[in-house]
């Protein structure tokens, strides 16, 4: 009787320690998981704890393993990683939010309305704003500042095109940065007619004006961010790349962190200015879970719209006109070998396809012999047909699809026939490079990563134009393109073992859709809706 007794309080305690339950944060079932691993395998169920990815299964098997504080049925919706922005101006796009706003405008008369209602509205002591595109409106002409010389004799205008490679300044704005016709500059151009100014400046020059508008007091810098975060989080971006960014804002976004009022993940490149270097390359990369400071954003050349990018020929639609280089090659290279004695990643604007030569030469000769330094071109925009062969794993295209998309009604003309074949040109570069980062260049292009998907995928804007799509052999699969938005990405930020896909031991940063952009008709994806937002397992946005 005894033995009977032992056998069954045996029993009863191996049955009462089979079913302990391990305890965990967050349950998220009933979902249709892209999980984006190396078999890019999907599941319906997985479990956060402490905010990361704990285990990833089915959801009959999670809920008979785990105790969870919080569950989620996503009811079969889609839920994919957090998506990555690999190139964007994440800063930029909060400021904009203080300044005009001059995306969308027709024409040259819509530009003015808003800076006059904006200027009635707020009655700032220097207007400046951003997004008016010349390639627009139906007079595809620079526009000059004599209506802003009326309006605003005193008040200083500076309003800059939507890919900031070009800037309209009224006379007030002129004086104030001492610019006149005799005024030196390398890099870009000070326009003139007649040997007057017509208010257009392009790229360096700009700079003139930026350091007298530079002085934004802390409060406005900080809400500029934190309305950054909010539209980013309303699109499923979790991790955003700030493609050029100074010390004073890092320290900024660092200490919104600590506060924990900004949570989005920032992988921040360092402006090239020689204040920014001699701070950060004598010391090793500095990075948080929130934060990442290890590479330097330097810029090779203009943009195509204000054909400021650097060719090797002349431009097709302007005589003699080959855009130009923003630092003599002499810089750059003294600059790249600096960064290459050090533990930094290197990432370069180029545009022109003599640009992108340029900096694929040099990145070449410096990192030969060595692995695992994942140098970046941004852009990668034109590139001659003998330049592709460079790109790997340790050279990597980071593009924005609908830069493709937008400048595609008139990239021919700039490039003529030949030349375009090699624009644009993301299956080439994906096939040489292995990977593609793909980001938007936002506030140039829109925050959507939804437009991005679409324009990768399908070629077409909106409208659906061009009926057979914009070099549509060019094309990425979708696959490919939720690759470049999360684990390439990722890998491009030496942040693939913590972020990029949903596995276990990585970040629980997650999105869940109103449809499935791998399944859905390809027109539709644009339309797609943000549900909830997820950073470290905490919802962050809900719509």
């Amino acid at each position: 009787m005894k033995r009977i007794i032992t056998l069954i309080i045996l029993s009863f305690l191996i049955c009462s320690c089979g079913s302990e339950k391990e305890k965990a944060d967050l349950l998220v079932f009933n979902a249709n998981v892209y999980t984006v691993d190396d078999q890019f395998g999907k599941a319906e169920a997985f479990v956060v704890k402490d905010g990361k990815f704990l285990e990833v299964g089915t959801s009959e098997n999670l809920k008979e393993k785990y105790e969870f504080v919080e569950s989620i049925d996503a009811t079969g919706k889609p839920v994919y990683p957090g998506f990555i922005d690999a190139h964007a101006h994440f800063y930029g796009l909060g400021m904009q939010q203080q300044r005009v706003d001059l995306t969308g405008t027709k024409s040259f008369d819509e530009v003015v309305t808003r800076i006059v209602e904006f200027q009635q509205k707020n009655t700032v002591g220097f207007i400046t704003g951003r997004g008016w595109d010349q390639n627009d409106w139906e007079i595809k002409e620079f526009p000059v500042k004599d209506t802003l010389d009326r309006l605003f004799p005193d008040t200083p205008v500076a309003v800059t095109r939507i890919d900031g490679h070009a800037m309209l300044v009224n006379q007030a704005a002129l004086d104030a940065a001492n610019i006149t016709t005799e005024t030196e500059f390398e890099g870009g151009d000070i326009e003139q007619k007649d040997g007057k100014l017509t208010g257009i400046l392009v790229d360096n020059p700009m700079l003139l004006i930026e350091k007298i508008t530079d002085d934004v007091d802390l409060r406005t810098q900080s809400k500029a961010l934190l309305d950054a975060q909010e539209i980013c989080f309303s699109y499923g971006l979790t991790t955003v790349d700030d493609a050029g960014i100074d010390r004073k804002v890092i320290e900024l976004i660092d200490s919104l962190n600590n506060s924990e009022k900004l949570k989005i993940r920032i992988y921040a490149m360092i402006s090239n200015t020689k204040e920014n270097l001699d701070y950060y390359l004598d010391k090793s990369p500095y990075k948080t879970d929130r934060l990442n400071v290890s590479s330097v954003k330097f810029y090779g050349d203009g943009a195509l719209g204000s054909r400021g990018a650097a060719l090797k020929e002349e431009y097709s639609d302007r005589s003699n006109h080959f855009g130009a280089l923003l630092s003599p090659v002499s810089e750059f290279k003294e600059t790249a070998a600096r960064i290459a004695r050090s533990e930094y990643q290197m990432n370069t604007h180029a545009i022109g396809d003599s640009a992108n030569y340029m900096v694929l030469k040099t990145y070449d000769s410096l990192l030969k012999g060595t692995e695992n330094r994942r140098w970046r071109i941004e852009h990668s925009q034109v590139i001659d047909s003998a330049d592709f062969n460079y790109f790997s794993k340790n050279i990597i295209p980071s593009v924005q699809p609908t830069h493709a998309t937008s400048d595609m009604y008139w990239a021919e003309d700039r490039l003529g026939a030949e030349r375009i074949q090699g624009a644009y040109a993301y299956k080439k570069l994906l096939d040489q490079a292995g990977i593609v980062a793909l980001g938007t260049d936002f506030p140039v292009e829109q925050v959507n990563p939804f437009l991005t998907f679409y324009a990768a995928v399908d070629r077409q804007d909106t409208d659906n134009y061009p009926a057979a799509g914009f070099m549509r052999d060019q094309a990425l699969s979708r696959e490919e393109t939720l690759k470049g938005m999360t684990i390439w990405a990722a890998y491009s930020n030496f942040e693939e073992d913590e972020k990029g896909s949903i596995e276990p031991g990585k970040f629980a940063d997650f999105v869940i859709l109103d449809r499935d952009i791998m399944e859905v008709e390809i027109d539709s994806v644009p339309d797609s809706k943000v549900i909830s937002t997820f950073v470290n397992g905490e919802q962050v946005y809900n719509n």
